[in-house]
């Protein structure tokens, strides 16, 4: 009886948050509440994931970051924490693994990624004959 209210409690957390849809490889820039004495203000982290694991409520997504100094820096946050502010999704990166803990060893140009293109929302609406075809002009 308890298993059913939490996982509808649950069920009712996660509708009312939005959250974008990650993956390994994706750079994001995080905004999270700081609190610092009786103010607060938003800091963002903006760094690629490394991994996404847990379910549910309980979430979890870590994300890399090169600090001053080539000093790496990872935090893990939960994905549904009501101390972060929102996600916002820079780039899409193509990424073969589903940890990529394999950065940790690499710096500069040995750890980029390819990006990962997706389609714009108003080109995958028309069937592929019409945005192929350019409009003629009447004469």
């Amino acid at each position: 009886m308890s298993d059913l209210i939490l996982q509808q409690l649950e069920r009712e957390w996660i509708a009312g948050r939005s959250v974008p849809e990650l993956r390994p490889g994706d750079v994001v820039r995080v905004h999270i509440r700081i609190r610092e004495g009786d103010k607060e203000r938003v800091q963002v982290f903006q760094g690629t994931v490394i991994r996404i694991r847990g379910s549910g409520t309980g979430r979890t997504f870590t994300v890399r970051r090169i600090a001053a100094h080539g000093i790496g820096v990872e935090r893990t946050f939960p994905l549904y924490s009501p101390r972060i502010d929102h996600i916002e999704v820079v780039r899409h990166s193509r990424v073969r693994r589903a940890r990529l803990y394999y950065l940790r060893e690499r710096f500069g140009k040995a750890a980029r990624l390819k990006e990962r293109l997706i389609a714009a929302p108003e080109a995958a609406e028309l069937p592929p004959e019409e945005a192929m075809e350019a409009p003629e002009a009447e004469p």
